[in-house]
């Protein structure tokens, strides 16, 4: 992005020695154009996405009410119940449908940093899985879920903010489909990503070099992806680290 516009076209950008793309495949494709052919188009054009999500924001009047008192003292919660549940939660979003009982991360900042909300009050956080593009708001299905591990939780909304998949997706063009890991993480995909190269931080474009979520360590490997991409141009251009 340069001004606060979207570029189209690599054509667009600047003249310089390197340029690093904190892009998805797809979003490559679309700005390479013809500059990118044959094997290491045909790389990027294979690339597969995983779920997009549901998020809600929280503002609320006191702490959540977690019936086990473990949870009220951890940042994140992983509440999805039993074991068998998450599996088929995760198993309807794999066929397209949005389960009745979404496996949800919560988060509660005020946990680490009370600062995060006024004296009293707390702000919290929680997304769960949904089917790739979706638009639908499942803010009554996360809540409900949450509610049913800290009865009481509803009572103590002040306020609320929902993104679902396709806002998820407008808002960052990167979480195509909602994804927020930049690709989905099947096996192959988490062993080479984006491609199958040994330096996957090159496009087959000379000079342009990826270094978003989609390329390793992965999305949630905060700061990593770039880390390596910068290292790899620097070798490039024969620049010692």
């Amino acid at each position: 992005m340069i001004t606060g516009q979207w570029i189209r076209s690599l054509d667009e950008l600047p003249r310089a020695r390197a340029v690093l793309l904190d892009v998805t495949p797809r979003q490559l494709v679309g700005l390479a154009g013809p500059s990118l052919r044959g094997f290491a188009r045909w790389e990027m054009d294979r690339f597969r996405y995983g779920p997009g999500i549901c998020k809600l924001d929280w503002a609320l009047s006191g702490p959540v009410p977690w019936s086990a008192e473990v949870c009220r003292r951890t940042a994140t919660v992983h509440v999805g119940g039993t074991i068998d549940e998450i599996t088929a939660s995760e198993a309807e979003i794999a066929a397209g449908r949005h389960p009745d009982r979404p496996f949800c991360i919560v988060v509660q900042p005020c946990v680490v940093d009370a600062t995060r909300a006024p004296a009293g009050k707390q702000t919290l956080w929680a997304y769960c899985h949904a089917p790739a593009g979706s638009t639908v708001d499942l803010t009554p299905l996360i809540e409900s879920q949450i509610e049913r591990f800290a009865p009481g939780f509803r009572d103590l909304i002040l306020a609320r903010a929902s993104s679902t998949a396709a806002e998820t997706e407008r808002r960052n063009p990167n979480y195509v489909g909602g994804d927020i890991s930049s690709g989905a993480a099947t096996l192959v995909q988490t062993l080479f990503r984006p491609t199958l190269r040994w330096n996957p931080y090159r496009t087959g474009v000379d000079g342009v070099y990826l270094c978003g979520a989609s390329t390793p360590p992965g999305g949630g490997v905060h700061g990593m992806c770039g880390h390596w991409a910068a290292r790899t141009a620097m070798r490039d251009l024969g620049i010692r680290d």
